[in-house]
């Protein structure tokens, strides 16, 4: 993954544009046409893109084309879906069908659909899996939702270090997933010892056992590694997989590259959604009343603000009444405080999610965060301040939205810096609230010092 990808990988983008391509035609047809167009995109699209695909619909039409997609693919389908959508649809199924998708499910599926269903369902789905796969899932269950032992992946090559060179080649030739240049060697408690390259392989004679290839230098990703550190590990590793192992060294499991990028991607798509209130596992088509009650909370959030700046304007009220300028320059002054401040706290999230910025940095990123707060407050300063001279013709005027902008940019900086650290040092994601109270000090803040400084010059 370059800097790029790795907050977006490619293949999801062509994911994206192949699952739009068909959901103007869905949407525009109905009855036989429209499943044959469904039908059609079964046939071209994997299973993630059908995912999106069916999120892209409205509910009824989603539920009316799934009997439409074939019963092997279903279970893929509705992995690749978001929660919510995967709902309405797991909601609505009969006894018989629930029944078949049960007998579909392995560990890692179960894993990813939960949620959805209810105790006495995934006792059913465990009770018709073979003892590896109940096993597996309930390995995962001892790993929260926030460590990667939860979401290993099985389907790898495993080896004792006493095989031989010509029986690991064959295996890895019948092996029909993705990544399939290396296996794992481990002991008969299952410890992991090392890795084989298939370089190495065909390298050696084959009768050597493969303990003589070993690559002992890996270094496993403890399973209760958090996934975000897991997925800069892999992205660092310059490997397709990782092996995954417990606090007794014993195997687990693979990372692969791809987890690893799917994580990072959910995980800014979760900030992005969270910046506005919103849960990532939203369903686009989440009814109305649910949507609206979602939202309503974080209206109401914003509203408490708004009326704390306007509380802060009306402290100035007879000011207003008397230099009525003021009122017309206030926004410039709030406005620009916000934008210095979201970029600043911007820089900030993405450094406390990269593992950049620490206590121990933070009076150094306060320094600098000033110092481009003072060279762009002061150049903006002057500028807005000449312009205001020459609009209203006040010398005094152009000064105090000056010295008010220049004030102003200054506690944006330095809010940008604080505010996601205290977050995230209370376990609060920045992302959530960080950018409401940003708003919230750079209005308050700009119309106090703007308002003051109007009072004290120009009716004092």
């Amino acid at each position: 993954m370059g800097s790029q990808s790795y907050y977006r990988d490619q293949d999801d983008d062509a994911h994206r544009a192949l699952a739009s391509y068909w959901v103007e035609p869905l949407n525009q047809l109905e009855g036989e046409e429209q499943v044959q167009v469904f039908l059609d995109a079964v046939e071209q699209l994997e299973a993630s893109e059908l995912g999106l695909l069916l999120e892209s619909l409205p509910v009824s039409q989603r539920r009316a084309l799934w009997p439409h997609l074939p019963h092997e693919a279903r279970v893929d389908v509705l992995v690749a879906m978001r929660v919510e959508a995967r709902d309405t649809l797991l909601s609505v199924l009969e006894p018989a069908q629930m029944d078949q998708l049960l007998d579909d499910l392995d560990a890692e599926s179960l894993i990813e659909l939960a949620d959805n269903l209810s105790d006495e369902l995934v006792d059913q789905a465990l009770a018709r899996m073979d003892s590896q796969e109940r096993t597996w899932y309930r390995e995962s269950q001892e790993y929260d939702e926030e460590q990667i032992g939860r979401y290993v992946d099985h389907d790898v090559v495993v080896l004792p270090p006493n095989a031989r060179v010509a029986a690991a080649l064959r295996m890895l030739r019948r092996y029909q997933s993705a990544y399939t240049d290396r296996a794992y060697v481990v002991n008969r408690k299952g410890v992991w010892l090392g890795e084989v390259t298939l370089h190495a392989l065909l390298q050696a004679e084959p009768d050597t056992p493969v303990r003589h290839c070993l690559d002992e230098e890996v270094v496993p990703i403890p399973a209760d590694t958090p996934v975000l550190e897991a997925a800069d590990r892999i992205e660092h590793a310059d490997m397709s997989m990782l092996p995954v192992t417990d606090e007794g060294g014993r195997l687990l499991g693979r990372m692969t590259v791809r987890l690893g990028m799917e994580i990072v991607r959910e995980h800014y798509e979760g900030q992005l959604m969270a910046s506005a209130g919103l849960d990532e596992e939203a369903d686009l088509f989440l009814p109305v009343w649910r949507s609206a009650k979602r939202r309503a909370l974080w209206l109401g959030i914003n509203l408490l603000t708004a009326l704390l700046a306007a509380w802060t304007i009306g402290l100035f009220e007879q000011t207003l009444s008397q230099v009525v300028a003021l009122a017309v320059l206030m926004p410039i002054v709030a406005s620009m405080g916000g934008i210095a401040g979201s970029q600043t706290l911007t820089l900030i999230i993405r450094g406390l999610a990269l593992g950049q910025v620490t206590p121990g940095n933070a009076l150094a990123l306060c320094r600098k965060e000033i110092g481009v707060a003072v060279l762009n407050g002061i150049v903006w300063a002057a500028v807005i301040g000449a312009v205001t001279v020459l609009w209203f013709d006040s010398q005094a005027l152009g000064g105090v939205i000056a010295g008010a902008i220049v004030i102003n940019i200054l506690v944006a900086a330095l809010a940008g810096v604080v505010v996601p650290m205290v977050l995230d040092k209370l376990e609060i994601d920045p992302a959530l609230s960080g950018s409401v109270i940003l708003t919230t000090v750079t209005d308050v803040v700009g119309f106090f010092t703007f308002l003051g400084l109007g009072t004290a010059f120009l009716l004092g």
